[in-house]
């Protein structure tokens, strides 16, 4: 028998909680008598395996933990966070897709030839439509910020539907919806490493010998495979250049690279491609909690995916331009200009990194504007490169710092980072000459 931490404990404890159950620090910190930093830690980690949702104003709900899905729904929990909503019943039903929603303006007899299962009901203070919708198997969205009777809570909970309120007015909360549908179609054309690995694995143990190695060599024509121990923890890699001068029986554990690069299946594909260039890797093992083994993605599965477009050839210049100005803030500082924005679906690849022609222009409009001759000058690039440190991935909140380097009547000269926190993921360089229009 395997004794578990106290970290296992409590993904096991969290993971046994009926779904809607709801979840703080201090309840679980008491009810496994442990501290509540443990406890927070053991939380979110649950949060990223799907396990929880932490929604604002309700708190942290056990939720059913689906499968990744490919489709242009949301779920109700990420719902509520895109209308700044309040859960006011239904709880067990947080998990479910939004199919549809309807705008309930409009008599309750003509309403519900509409309402069906799976819909949604955006509606203001009608407790009776509230009723409605509910008992034909509908969620209720009530705008306003009003609220309902017990009834209805109660209702919501028996058919584990949710009813959530929204301080925003009907017409905002329908846009809102509407740009989360089309931002979750985006992110589901985006390629993780899940999309691509190999869930096949050749693999040794650390107990395997030289001999081992060989024989896997000679059936799968591979040299390169992960090293796990009892528990399928990853613990190693062991490829040719490791084998190279060792003799015949050698453990594999005395032969390995111990604690080697690993990925997750969620992992972005620009990401894996990022560490397999700079860290010359051919092939990275892919692990889920724990580190226990779960694929391999290699070089090739990484090469293979990128040849796929990205579906965004028809945005134009102008149109980038617009996606940058919406999406990031100006501020003008004594040595130029810095942009401040989130990478949104829409400026990413296939891969999840950002689109080049995005990262062009963001790049651009950030060297002409701290040259400050926008509108006065016009700008004829002279020069422009720049560098990759470290990828650029899907909602990261990066800045764009433009120095000023030079700025004359003819001439301009722009020196470029774009950071994310402390790292520095670009450096770049633009000249340019300028005509007075």
């Amino acid at each position: 028998m395997i004794n578990m931490t106290k970290h296992q404990e409590l993904i096991k404890y969290i993971t046994d909680l009926p779904v809607g159950t709801k979840i703080s620090v201090r309840k679980t910190a008491h009810e496994l008598s442990v501290s509540d930093g443990t406890a927070y830690r053991a939380i979110k980690d649950a949060e990223n395996k799907g396990l929880v949702t932490t929604i604002p104003k309700t708190g942290t709900i056990r939720i059913k933990n689906n499968k990744k899905e490919y489709s242009q729904t949301v779920t109700f929990a990420e719902l509520i966070k895109v209308v700044n909503g309040t859960v006011l019943g239904g709880n067990e039903g947080l998990y479910k897709p939004l199919d549809k929603f309807i705008i309930g303006a409009m008599e309750l007899k003509e309403m519900s030839e509409y309402i069906n299962e799976g819909s949604l009901l955006i509606v203001g203070n009608r407790e009776k439509a509230h009723e409605l919708a509910l008992k034909k198997g509908a969620a209720v969205l009530i705008s306003g910020g009003f609220d309902t009777n017990m009834v209805n809570r109660e209702l919501a909970d028996k058919c584990a539907l949710p009813i959530i309120t929204s301080p925003y007015d009907t017409y905002r909360i329908a846009t809102l919806i509407n740009k989360a549908l089309t931002n979750k179609n985006m992110e589901n054309e985006i390629l993780h490493v899940e999309d691509i690995m190999s869930d096949y694995v050749y693999y040794l143990k650390e107990t395997d010998t030289y001999d081992d190695w060989k024989s896997l060599l000679d059936q799968t024509k591979h040299s390169r495979f992960p090293v796990v121990d009892l528990n399928n923890i990853v613990k190693g890699v062991v490829t040719s250049k490791d084998i190279t001068g060792k003799k015949q029986g050698t453990p594999v554990y005395k032969m390995m690279t111990k604690n080697p690069i690993t990925v997750s299946p969620e992992t972005l594909i620009a990401s894996v491609a990022y560490i397999m260039i700079w860290e010359g890797i051919e092939m990275i093992p892919v692990v889920a909690g724990g580190g226990c083994l779960k694929g391999v993605v290699s070089r090739q599965d990484v090469m293979e995916a990128m040849q796929f477009g990205n579906g965004q050839d028809e945005n134009s210049g102008v149109a980038f331009k617009k996606l940058i100005e919406k999406n990031f803030s100006k501020v003008r500082t004594d040595i130029g200009v810095e942009l401040t924005g989130y990478v949104t679906p829409a400026m990413t690849n296939q891969m999840g990194g950002m689109e080049p022609a995005i990262l062009t222009t963001l790049l651009m409009q950030a060297s002409f504007s701290a040259l400050g001759h926008d509108r006065d000058y016009n700008v004829v690039l002279e020069n422009f490169s720049f560098n990759y440190l470290a990828p650029i991935q899907l909602q990261q909140k990066i800045t764009v710092v433009a120095r000023t380097l030079e700025n004359s009547r003819k001439y301009g000269k722009v020196d470029l980072e774009i950071r994310y926190k402390d790292q520095i993921l670009v450096k770049g360089f633009v000249s340019s000459q300028i005509l007075k229009k």
